[in-house]
């Protein structure tokens, strides 16, 4: 048979084996080209040393079937517990590994209801033997067996059980400089050092003591939890004070049909969170407008110049020089871009009728090569 017909057969049977294989990983020498062109910003909303710059255009898609982690833990249809809980059941291509014992940087989660769940980078569910944050975007199919959640431990320290099942922490998500390490070191211990260091800036920033707790302690008693200190009332007071009533942002960015953000901080832009759809947008904005105004009263640093300019440029700036995909077939494709100083992951939908992104979220890091995230100043 002709060499270039046996070639051609060769591309074709890996294509259909990685359809079908479930999860797939690859890595691309370069990235594609990614058009996002009809997407722009518009003038700066600015919170003291917090600029929320709002980005609008683009196809607004309907995203009103997919379901958060918050509406779906309120309504009781999704679950997540630690692993072995659930007496090792597995998802067909995604095993829940058949053991008992809980591990640290896995959850096991089952989604009972009857709606996609769409889960976010940075979102923390609270309780099991210690809290966690979720480390990567994902889509989780309706009435799904039990799957492995990949998580970072944001409470050093405990390893108690107060609870079989997680709750999540609605008012607010992990800062950037917390989702940094999850997303793109996939490191626990860097994870650790930077809840340490945000955990006891907030407290210092907001008068509620340092690392052993002063009238925090008082409150809710000595705590390594970063969703404890972030969710205690004082704290909460003093991150609102920046993010002002989120409800009035909402509603300027509603009113412009924004469907994302660039953010920067003391003048230097650090990330954009990018939705399908303003609905989206707005059903998340509380959690991201409290951990973007967090990060702001944790970091120091000199003055930058960021303007609408500067920001569309952030924008603009989406593929680079190195791609991760991984793949669940005919449910999520989730890349991650590696470019001239920031990282850029998408989630985009597979699912029927679905085929579009449903989050792009990228950050600024100093060294690509290394893939650290850039020191942003933090207090300490």
């Amino acid at each position: 048979m002709n060499h270039r017909i046996l070639a051609w057969l060769g591309l074709v049977l890996a294509g259909a084996i990685a359809a079908i294989s479930g999860p797939n990983l690859m890595t691309a020498g370069a990235a594609g080209p990614q058009t996002h062109d009809s997407l722009h910003v518009l003038a700066p909303i600015t919170r003291g040393n917090l600029t929320i710059f709002p980005v609008v255009g683009g196809t607004d898609y309907d995203t009103s079937r997919l379901l958060t982690l918050d509406e779906g833990i309120r309504a009781g249809s999704v679950v997540v517990t630690e692993q072995g809980s659930l007496g090792g059941l597995v998802r067909r291509g995604q095993p829940v590994h058949p053991h008992s014992g809980a591990e640290v940087n896995e959850l096991v989660l089952v989604n009972n209801s009857d709606r996609p769940l769409l889960l976010l980078a940075g979102e923390i569910v609270t309780g099991g033997k210690q809290d966690r944050v979720i480390g990567a975007d994902r889509l989780v199919p309706p009435k799904s067996d039990p799957i492995s959640l990949s998580v970072f431990c944001v409470e050093p320290g405990r390893w108690v059980g107060q609870s079989m099942q997680f709750g999540s922490l609605k008012s607010q998500m992990a800062q950037p400089s917390v989702r940094v390490p999850a997303m793109a070191a996939k490191n626990q211990q860097e994870v650790w050092n930077q809840v340490a260091v945000a955990r006891d800036a907030m407290k210092a920033k907001s008068g509620t003591g340092g690392a052993t707790g002063g009238s925090l302690g008082n409150a809710v008693g000595p705590t390594t939890s970063y969703a404890v200190v972030m969710a205690a009332p004082r704290v909460q007071e003093t991150i609102d004070s920046v993010a002002g009533n989120y409800e009035s942002m909402l509603h300027e960015l509603r009113k412009v049909d924004a469907k994302g953000v660039v953010v920067a901080i003391n003048g230097s832009l650090v990330w954009a969170d990018l939705f399908a759809s303003n609905d989206l947008l707005s059903r998340y904005w509380q959690k991201l407008a409290r951990s973007y105004a967090a990060e702001s009263l944790t970091t120091v640093g000199e003055k930058g110049s960021a303007d609408q300019n500067s920001a569309q440029a952030f924008l603009d700036r989406l593929s680079g020089s190195r791609e991760v995909i991984e793949t669940e077939a005919g449910l999520f494709r989730r890349a991650e871009v590696t470019g001239d100083g920031y990282k850029v992951f998408t989630l985009t939908a597979l699912l029927p009728k679905a085929g579009f992104d449903v989050h792009i979220a990228k950050m600024s890091c100093e060294d690509e090569t290394r893939q650290k995230p850039r020191p942003w100043g933090i207090m300490r």
